[in-house]
């Protein structure tokens, strides 16, 4: 099949393509730095063009209450092009637990994406992952100073990058499943507990204290964050990823 990649040059992207291709489809990346614009629409006509699948791994330049407008757009913009070029699947990433956070600008945004390729003409597939293994230290690094981390106790699943794109890619090449996928790391750990084990596998010092109301994870209530029932779950372990 021919799969247009839009977002295809990113961290989750890039592996996507790569998969695709290894396996004997045509995957090909769009981004801004391919001219592929779509907020203006700039590139998508041409990008779309006799693909049989798009997977949209585009993301907001910002996580406030800018997003939602960027989803909006680059959602509309991409479903028309996708109904104009004939595209019969149409594959989106999001966030497990993103529309049981309400109080974040960002997950609301996620949800608002969801939400419009539902109501589309293409038929879907969404596959939800937990939080990547590669952004906790971006985590670790909001609420930091020199000598302590402060980090609420929100339950917390990893994955691994790599994984999240094989499975993004295995979705793509199969027919579309009109549902959600989630998709989690194999363990499960407080937000406080991760943090300590990051530090102290990278040798650093600092110290993580327990605080129920520092960073973006502590609007998160419960497990919201982490898969339940009839889940994919990732097999790279975040200790070992660690390594």
């Amino acid at each position: 099949m021919k799969i247009a990649v839009v977002g295809g040059t990113g961290l989750i992207g890039s592996r996507v393509v790569h998969n695709l291709n290894e396996a004997g489809h045509e995957a090909v990346p769009h981004s801004l730095s391919t001219g592929v614009d779509v907020i203006t629409g700039q590139g998508l006509e041409a990008a779309l063009a006799g693909a049989d699948v798009v997977v949209n791994l585009t993301n907001s330049p910002t996580f406030d209450e800018a997003s939602p407008a960027f989803f909006r757009s680059s959602m509309d913009n991409l479903l028309a092009a996708a109904g104009e070029a004939g595209v019969g699947h149409f594959v989106i990433l999001s966030i497990v637990g993103v529309d049981r956070v309400p109080e974040l600008d960002y997950y609301r945004a996620k949800t608002l994406q969801e939400d419009i390729l539902k109501a589309g003409l293409v038929p879907y597939s969404i596959v939800r992952a937990t939080q990547f293994m590669e952004f906790v230290d971006a985590v670790l690094s909001w609420t930091a100073d020199d000598d302590t981390v402060r980090l609420p106790r929100t339950p917390i699943q990893p994955v691994a990058a790599a994984d999240v794109a094989a499975t993004v890619a295995d979705v793509a090449a199969g027919a579309p499943l009109r549902a959600t996928l989630d998709l989690g790391g194999p363990d499960t750990y407080p937000l406080d507990e991760l943090g300590r084990i990051t530090l102290a596998a990278k040798g650093d010092r600092r110290s993580v204290t327990v605080d129920d109301t520092a960073g973006m994870f502590a609007a998160v209530r419960g497990d919201a964050l982490t898969t339940g029932d009839g889940a994919r779950i990732a097999p790279t372990h975040y200790r070992d990823w660690l390594k």
